[in-house]
């Protein structure tokens, strides 16, 4: 008992040394940070989160997000789920190939990607320029108007996010024991009543992860819509997410306490929204 008790501390320092390092020790510097006052001469108490919370980009910021996680949460959920359960049931080589084959666009790095998506999205260029002509758009600037950004945010992250969850969601259903399949197939039950009342609720943890991770990062975006606010020359607004709005508090106003008060904001949010999403999705179960 002790040996493996050592064992697992030995295995679990790391990422606790990892925690402190990354995670604990900034979130407490951002929380000291936000409550000084403005010329972070001494201590302003909450000043800083009112002023966020005034600032009329705040809401709106937050707006986005919500409209693009609202798009692209569900399509995600759908999308990996009813792949992973086709690749689930494919036997031998092709199943393997198949993961391989959705793994791939997941394993290009983030600004390869974006790239990629650039080359996409200008009709001049683009492989589907027949597909933006046919909506009548005939630049970069009428494609990725804001109006359409929460959308073609929404397939960027599919495609970039969507292989990597079919093979973690296939782990989980190669995990569920054949004696309860081969007990549902016994009881007369189809291959869509299998994955229906079978397959899914017990992959309902890894639905959970899924989902939590997925929303941490919806609520970090960056990346996409600064560079698109670059390369279409401010027609997408610099502060369309809550990242770029405490990027601009700290580098373009330099108000290090307000872009602090904004990280622990959406600090906040995202804790809370997680722990709604595992309460609800038994992620961290034991299954007693």
């Amino acid at each position: 008992m002790r040996t493996g008790r050592r064992a697992a501390a030995v295995l679990v320092l790391p990422y606790v040394a990892l925690l402190l390092v990354g995670g604990l020790v900034p979130a407490g510097y951002a929380v000291v940070k936000s409550l000084q006052n403005e010329s972070e001469t001494g201590f302003g108490g909450i000043s800083s989160y009112q002023r966020v919370v005034s600032d009329l980009r705040f809401a709106e910021t937050f707006g986005n997000v919500a409209l693009t996680l609202l798009i692209w949460l569900p399509l995600m959920l759908i999308g990996v789920v009813g792949l992973a359960l086709l690749v689930d049931a494919s036997p031998g080589r092709f199943g393997t190939t198949m993961r391989f084959i959705y793994y791939l666009p997941g394993a290009l790095a983030g600004v390869a990607n974006f790239m990629l998506w650039l080359f996409l999205l200008d009709p001049g260029q683009s492989p589907i320029a027949f597909l933006w002509h046919g909506f009548g758009y005939g630049t970069l600037n009428e494609v990725a108007q804001p109006g359409n950004l929460p959308y073609i945010l929404a397939a960027m992250l599919f495609f970039q996010g969507a292989g990597t969850w079919v093979v973690v969601l296939s782990g989980g259903l190669h995990s569920i024991p054949d004696h309860v399949l081969e007990a549902a197939r016994i009881d007369g039950a189809g291959a869509w009543d299998t994955a229906w009342r079978v397959k899914l609720p017990m992959i309902r943890p890894w639905l959970g992860y899924l989902t939590l991770l997925n929303l941490a990062y919806g609520f970090q975006l960056f990346l996409e819509p600064q560079v698109l606010s670059q390369v279409t020359h401010g027609l997408i607004a610099p502060q369309w997410t809550p990242n770029q709005l405490g990027f601009s508090y700290a580098y373009q106003i330099l108000d290090t306490p307000m872009a602090a008060a904004m990280s622990v904001i959406l600090l906040a949010i995202t804790l809370g929204v997680g722990l709604l999403v595992v309460r609800r999705s038994g992620l961290f179960d034991d299954g007693r």
